[in-house]
């Protein structure tokens, strides 16, 4: 239906980052059915496999959004169900998480291969940094990281390991260029981990669609920005429907 929009959060921090962001949407419109759905505990290295789990899980013909991973998963979702899906929302999320030589305008192979190696060898030390990095460039980052450490998914190292490998190898470049529903990407000025440059290469390959950047705050943006999220969201799925 038009009004249930189906949310998936980010990685290694569970579904309490969105809560707040869901409560600010319900508060703005009530009608909005809104569902965090977790993202799904396979271990396996494929993309096809986490979507082929989503698809099997995720109610059909609504919108669908996401944070970071949540939004890069949603958008190959909504790529795959094609009109089956009324639209896409995502945060603070890029067509490929990590750079390579057709899109550079994201984190460094090399520095995502520390990230992966700190992963490998303390999970849960690895998890605690990158809670911090997500609070990179916010106004009140200590405090921002302490409230995601306190949602951190501890000692899950498969599944924390296989998430990496996910985020890694999910390439949406196509999946963007051939959604043909209404989308909205929006981005973060000072985000540490998806750089807000991105925006005009994510805008090049929409059909249609919007891409914006908020200013002052950083990847964690849902928990920072909330309110702000969710009355660009609401505008923007009105307008859709509205067309």
């Amino acid at each position: 239906m038009a009004d249930r929009l189906i949310l998936l959060p980010g990685w290694g921090l569970g579904t309490a980052p969105l809560q707040p962001l869901t409560e600010a949407l319900r508060g703005l419109d009530p009608h909005l059915q809104v569902q965090v759905e977790p993202l799904p505990v396979v271990n396996s290295n494929d993309p096809a496999d986490w979507l082929d789990a989503l698809d099997a899980s995720v109610p059909q013909d609504a919108w669908l959004g996401g944070w970071s991973l949540g939004g890069m998963l949603a958008t190959a979702l909504a790529a795959r169900r094609g009109g089956r899906c009324r639209g896409l929302l995502t945060l603070a999320s890029n067509a490929c998480f990590v750079a390579r030589d057709a899109w550079p305008q994201a984190m460094p192979a090399d520095t995502f291969v520390g990230f992966y190696q700190g992963c490998e060898a303390n999970v849960d030390a690895t998890l605690k940094r990158f809670a911090m990095l997500c609070a990179q460039g916010s106004l009140d980052a200590r405090g921002l990281s302490r409230q995601l450490q306190a949602h951190l998914l501890l000692s899950d190292e498969a599944s924390a390991l296989a998430g990496l490998r996910v985020l890694a190898a999910i390439d949406n470049r196509a999946a963007l260029r051939g959604f043909a529903g209404p989308q909205q990407h929006l981005l973060a000025e000072q985000d540490a981990l998806v750089p807000a440059a991105v925006s005009d290469a994510l805008v090049a390959l929409l059909p249609t669609g919007e891409v914006d950047v908020l200013e002052g705050c950083g990847h964690a943006l849902v928990l920072e920005q909330a309110d702000t999220l969710a009355a660009l969201m609401l505008d923007f799925i009105r307008e859709a429907s509205d067309v």
